[in-house]
């Protein structure tokens, strides 16, 4: 496992659990607005500035530590990244921290379908946060890989929806790459889906692309209530 980051309690990651999260470095995709950017192209073992904190390089035996001496204060592990998925000894490592009796939530951006139905049916896994970046028409562009497929995105898609593991989907709206009609053909997209939230764009100062702009918060409120009509559970983070 490549851990670059711990955080050692949140109150936010993982809904209604007191939680630690884990960030894992690499993704495989380059979202311009990815506020991990450092996760997402940082060099193993390097510390890497994002936010407040520093990260760098975590052995499993520290993380492991750490969550023994942390059994009975929190709940939860949230692992996020990057694209956890991509990290060959995930399986393994989600069995130990399950042992521990940790529940775990699991981020991921959905592009690895078979990994993530492998966990969920294995019952790995109690919470899935998957971000759907965009409408499918506007999907290449807002991860920065002109042309990509999005069919196994829609495979995540599909499984989460019949509801093998409590899930939540999630997206974060830029004014650059976000519209009202791309938010209409995403509703139409997971209508139906159990929990849906706009998350609004921060720059965090560690971008993969400098220069984007967070959406007008009556722009966002707007395209909620449109989403309602079909995903009736679509909520806010970001804004007050």
């Amino acid at each position: 496992m490549n851990i670059q980051g711990l955080q050692k309690l949140t109150l936010l990651d993982y809904p209604e659990k007191v939680a630690c999260t884990i960030f894992t470095g690499g993704c495989n995709f380059r979202c311009p607005f990815c506020h991990n950017a450092s996760l997402v192209v940082g060099e193993r073992g390097k510390v890497i500035p994002i936010g407040r904190q520093d990260y760098h390089g975590f052995t499993e035996e520290e993380i492991f530590t750490f969550l023994q001496k942390r059994r009975g204060v929190l709940d939860g592990v949230c692992i996020t990244g990057g694209e956890p998925l991509l990290q060959r000894d995930i399986e393994d490592f989600i069995v130990r921290v399950k042992e521990l009796g940790y529940l775990v939530k699991l981020d991921t951006n959905g592009s690895f379908p078979s990994k993530l139905k492998d966990l969920a049916e294995k019952g790995l896994l109690d919470y899935v946060a998957m971000d759907i970046k965009n409408s499918r028409e506007r999907y290449g562009q807002t991860i920065g890989i002109e042309g990509y497929d999005t069919a196994p995105v829609e495979e995540s898609v599909s499984f989460l929806m019949k509801g093998t593991v409590p899930y939540e989907f999630r997206t974060t709206v830029t004014r650059e790459f976000h519209n009202e009609e791309s938010m209409r053909a995403l509703g139409e997209w997971i209508a139906g889906a159990g929990k849906y939230y706009l998350q609004q764009f921060v720059d965090s100062g560690d971008l993969i692309q400098p220069g984007l702009h967070a959406c007008e918060e009556e722009t966002v409120k707007e395209w909620v209530n449109v989403l309602k009509a079909k995903i009736p559970f679509t909520a806010l983070r970001g804004i007050d």
